[in-house]
């Protein structure tokens, strides 16, 4: 089958279209509002955008209050989800008013960050602590603006629980780290393999 995704004429049950970028993994986003609530929220369209410097960035489908805290504190936290804490990771998708905590709601002990305001959730196994960079406002090929953003954020420290070093790496078979598929479909690392990256074809043949 072909269809037109700006259309949604794809006459099946669901949008196949998350379900074709996968895996995609979740940014656990906490953040602090003027007010001092910290908010936490999960984002699926999230990821790593550059090493030198290391950058992130999470997408919002409308300006939500991760987004807003991001832009006006000037600092977010991407915390690792995994399977050990899938049910809270869920809870805190809820829609809840800027001055309710979903970390309250989901139980969820916070521990403080290194470097900046918000803080980390006690349990993940790494969190990566950022400094707002910028709002791209996603616009269409045609121009046409939309409601979504990306949010970037340079990452300034990174915390990382000496529990899930083994020989100097991370081991993410221990880890566990949550993705998320589509429709209401999540899926986990529980198989790892290794390839070797070819040569240069030519000898002037340049990376990338």
């Amino acid at each position: 089958m072909n269809y037109d995704p700006r259309t949604g004429e794809h006459n099946l049950a669901h949008n196949p279209f998350t379900s074709l970028v996968v895996p995609r993994p979740i940014g656990w986003i906490s953040t602090i509002n003027a007010d001092g609530t910290v908010n936490l929220a999960p984002y699926s369209f999230f990821n790593a955008v550059s090493a030198h410097p290391p950058m992130i960035m999470f997408c919002s489908a409308e300006r939500k209050h991760s987004q807003i805290n991001a832009e006006t504190q000037g600092e977010f936290v991407a915390n690792l989800a995994t399977y050990d804490l899938r049910s809270e990771m869920n809870l805190t998708s809820a829609v809840v008013p800027d001055h309710v905590s979903e970390a309250e709601i989901a139980s969820l002990d916070l521990a403080p960050s290194k470097v900046v305001k918000p803080p980390r959730v006690a349990r993940t196994p790494a969190a990566l602590e950022c400094r707002y960079v910028q709002t791209v406002r996603l616009k269409g090929a045609d121009g046409e603006q939309f409601r979504g953003s990306m949010i970037i954020g340079q990452v300034v420290n990174i915390y990382i629980d000496d529990a899930i070093i083994e020989d100097g790496m991370i081991d993410l078979l221990k880890v566990k780290p949550l993705s998320r598929l589509g429709y209401l479909d999540y899926a986990t690392v529980h198989e790892i393999f290794a390839m070797d990256r070819p040569g240069p074809v030519y000898a002037d043949a340049k990376a990338g």
